[in-house]
């Protein structure tokens, strides 16, 4: 989660919404991401897109079934469905998304096999978050 947190302390310092994932294979990072958005000009350029993407490339494949996506706040259900598309061994996240998060509309748009972990590093996590929107306006 710690590289998580720096993924998002990037996009925050790129004027993005401070988001960052990464995500692991047999104990390795195998990719990483953090939103742009704004840079890319590309609603969909969240986060996990990204790492995702990037994971897919990696591993020459379109599963991800043994691997972890660590992801700074709870993913949206566009970001949800794709781990479940791409049928994601486990989820961890820090932060509870109580406006936009997928659990929120439905978790069954995880796979069914996808093991979650939830509140990992969140005051850390949720700081991020919170203090962009407060600089913001």
């Amino acid at each position: 989660m710690k590289q998580a947190l720096t993924e998002a302390k990037a996009a925050g310092a790129e004027g993005e919404v401070p988001i960052g994932a990464v995500i692991t294979c047999n104990g390795r990072i195998i990719s990483r991401g953090h939103n742009m958005t704004e840079r890319l000009n590309d609603s969909t350029a969240h986060a996990e897109m990204i790492a995702i993407t990037a994971a897919t490339e990696a591993l020459g494949g379109k599963y991800l079934q043994d691997c972890t996506l660590y992801v700074t706040v709870e993913p949206c259900p566009m970001c949800a469905a794709a781990t479940a598309w791409a049928q994601l061994g486990r989820l961890v996240y820090g932060a509870p998304d109580p406006r936009r998060g997928y659990s929120l509309f439905s978790p069954s748009l995880l796979h069914p096999k996808t093991q979650v972990s939830s509140k990992i590093l969140e005051d850390e996590c949720s700081a991020l978050v919170t203090d962009f929107f407060k600089n913001k306006r």
